[in-house]
């Protein structure tokens, strides 16, 4: 049975951006207790853990997925490029029910779909392990083999040497693209990262991932920010902030009704940025619309769980923020599919 919503109608963005990044099976764990309290300061290089936790359910994740999933639920009709298990069919009839396009997903014979492992505590700290499966196939797929070149791609975590091939690639097809490196900075080399920076249009990570690249390639604030379009770097609790033409615009969070799971509420934000973004909405209007679609997440279990219509989520919106309109562009866009 696909549960997804199914969309009638899409809007048009004026921007064809293609998502790029694991597509995954997520198996999400919740632990009673708090993990710092099992953390020795002292004893942190013979760490030896093993939480018993009281629940574990298997949804459907994976970065381009769940990107892809807030830009369908906002009318969109966006495209995945990534590499997938054969278990991956009713995934796929999911995501295609909820007006994703997956018709760049390759699926690689005799191999599992990728599956991320996390466990969160009661302070909603996350300790994860992520097995790439089909994943580690992703650099074999090539934007040089696209019919028509996209206007953006949206290199996100994904198989390293995958990581390192597009970068190169839409430069030399002349492609800008949106750098979010996170989960894989561990993964690359400071070389690899400052090169994926330096070549970036525009650059979307955390605080905490912001102050990693920065100890990794060596590069100081200010060479990270300038040369980018944009730079938005997400701050949890205290919103996030724009770096546009040497500017800071700074988003506010909207508050949740309830707290119930954090999984995926960076994709979420990324989402409803990137559907501003297409539709060439004011900074301020992305970055806000990022933040309500990171609250809708940040309320169910689950990346892709959360679902409301356009004019609900318009509405919800002008609860807290004034867009002077600036949302109509979206329902007047719409158009049947």
């Amino acid at each position: 049975m696909i549960d997804a919503p199914i969309h009638s109608c899409t809007s048009k963005p004026t921007m064809n951006i293609i998502l790029t990044g694991s597509v995954a099976y997520d198996y999400l764990m919740t632990f009673p207790g708090l993990f710092k309290d099992h953390l020795l300061a002292d004893k942190l290089e013979h760490i030896s853990l093993s939480f018993l936790v009281d629940s574990m359910v298997k949804r459907r994740g994976g970065i381009a997925p769940n990107i892809a999933y807030t830009m369908a639920l906002l009318g969109g009709r966006p495209r995945v490029m990534a590499t997938v298990g054969e278990d991956f069919t009713e995934y796929r009839a999911f995501l295609e029910a909820a007006g994703v396009d997956t018709s760049l997903i390759r699926t690689i014979p005799g191999v599992f779909t990728a599956s991320f492992f996390c466990s969160t505590d009661q302070s909603n700290a996350q300790i994860a392990s992520f097995y790439p499966g089909a994943m580690a196939h992703a650099a074999e797929l090539s934007f040089h083999d696209l019919e028509e070149k996209p206007d953006w791609v949206v290199i996100s975590p994904n198989s390293p040497d995958a990581m390192v091939k597009y970068p190169q690639e839409c430069l030399e097809l002349d492609i800008p693209y949106l750098y979010d490196p996170s989960q894989q900075i561990p993964r690359m080399s400071g070389d690899e990262l400052r090169r994926g920076v330096e070549g970036a249009a525009a650059l979307m990570v955390n605080d905490y991932e912001f102050e990693l690249i920065k100890k990794h390639t060596g590069l100081s604030d200010a060479e990270i920010l300038e040369g980018r379009q944009f730079t938005v770097v997400t701050r949890g609790e205290e919103g996030a902030s724009i770096y546009v033409g040497g500017t800071e615009i700074h988003t506010p969070v909207v508050p949740p009704e309830q707290v119930v799971d954090p999984t995926g509420v960076g994709d979420a934000f990324r989402g409803g940025f990137l559907t501003g973004f297409s539709h060439k909405l004011a900074w301020e209007i992305c970055g806000r619309m990022g933040a309500l679609a990171a609250t809708y997440c940040l309320e169910h279990a689950g990346p892709q769980e959360h679902r409301y219509t356009l004019d609900e989520f318009i509405s919800r919106f002008r609860q807290h923020f004034d867009d002077g309109g600036a949302l109509d562009t979206l329902s007047n866009n719409q158009v049947t599919g």
